[in-house]
């Protein structure tokens, strides 16, 4: 299995610059495939592929100073991104899905490049790169598996390298033991066995500080210096909301699949339950999309199981008998009139979601 490792790195003013110079050239190469690729199919009904782009690279960096700056398999991985582009749109239209043509990369959005194969490497506890050199990074953990690719990314004026490591699976000692779980907004998800984890509400904390950059911003004068600060610290500001919410999913899913051989869920149409405009808000800062993103791949790599179940009436339904027992959503308990079992309403939810499973 493919597992990501993401370091911050320090470059050198000289290396930054060098590095914002590769994504530039970078962006401007990507424009351009783009553009030759609409240009054929417009004037001659041909549509061009990536090994057609891919072997015009040596002819192009004749001349070109920028072009020669670049170490040649990241400009190889340009073509692909542009081939994985249009194979995307075309996908995406064949499946009656929202196409989304490619688009042409602005000044400033295009912010990594990819060695896929070779060029990179860690020597002396530095990252060494072709072309670039050697630098500072702050190796935090150790990683598994056989490098594969590296990518160098820029984000928020920050840089970091991510390498993407082919490793073998470590299952953990089964533990016998099954659970459900039931998102929720005043609870960031509760268990079957009556565990409560509380909801991080990331961004209902730093709503305020979030308020007053937005404020900054939209008071300087488009294109100024002072916009640009500004605006970078919004970035930052959002970052570090993401950041504690990415942890939090982390930390919750890392606890579960510690603790349990199999996790069901429900599978979640988040899409249509944001459209909510009382809960929107809270449904995005609980970031369950995230978390489950997070716990499939951490089930994965430790040998566990991850459920998916239709929520149709798992808050009505009592766990205990199989009675509907309807309930609005502000009753936050339920109590069953047949058997007369009680229970909180997610922990009751939490149970069927398992039952379900299991079933």
């Amino acid at each position: 299995m493919l597992k990501t490792y993401m370091y911050r790195i320090y470059p050198s003013k000289k290396q930054k610059l060098i590095i914002d110079q590769t994504l530039e050239t970078c962006r401007r190469l990507y424009n351009t495939f783009l553009y030759e690729r609409k240009a054929a199919y417009k004037n001659d009904g041909k549509s061009i592929t990536y090994h057609q782009q891919a072997i015009s690279l040596p002819q192009r960096k004749k001349g070109n100073a920028y072009l020669e700056q670049v170490y040649s398999q990241v400009l190889q991985d340009v073509a692909k991104r542009a081939d994985r582009a249009f194979r995307n749109f075309f996908r995406r239209t064949k499946a009656g899905e929202k196409p989304g043509y490619p688009r042409y990369k602005g000044e400033g959005r295009y912010n990594s490049f990819t060695y896929p194969q070779s060029g990179y490497g860690i020597e002396n506890g530095k990252l060494k790169l072709s072309y670039i050199g050697s630098i500072k990074i702050n190796l935090h953990r150790e990683m598994e598996g056989v490098m594969k690719t590296c990518t160098i990314r820029r984000r928020n004026g920050k840089y970091y390298v991510c390498f993407s490591c082919e490793a073998e699976a470590t299952p953990l000692e089964p533990t016998g033991r099954n659970v459900g779980i039931d998102m929720g907004v005043a609870d960031f998800c509760i268990t079957s066995d009556e565990e409560f984890f509380p909801s991080p509400r990331t961004y209902r904390k730093a709503e305020k500080a979030l308020r007053r950059a937005h404020k900054k911003v939209s008071r300087r004068k488009k294109g100024s210096k002072r916009r640009g600060k500004a605006v970078a610290e919004l970035a930052r500001a959002h970052e570090k909301v993401a950041g504690q919410r990415r942890d939090i999913a982390h930390k919750t899913a890392r606890k579960l699949i510690g603790k349990y051989d199999m996790i069901a869920h429900e599978k979640l149409q988040i899409k249509n339950m944001v459209k909510n405009r009382h809960l929107s808000k809270s449904i995005t800062d609980a970031g369950w999309g995230i978390f489950f993103g997070i716990l499939s791949y951490k089930a994965e790599s430790a040998g566990r199981k991850v459920i998916e179940v239709d929520p149709y009436n798992t808050s009505q339904i009592c766990s205990e008998c199989g009675s509907i027992v309807s309930k609005k959503l502000s009753e936050r308990w339920h109590k069953c009139p047949v058997c007369g079992y009680s229970a909180h309403r997610d922990v009751n939810a939490a149970r069927n979601i398992l039952n379900a499973a299991i079933a």
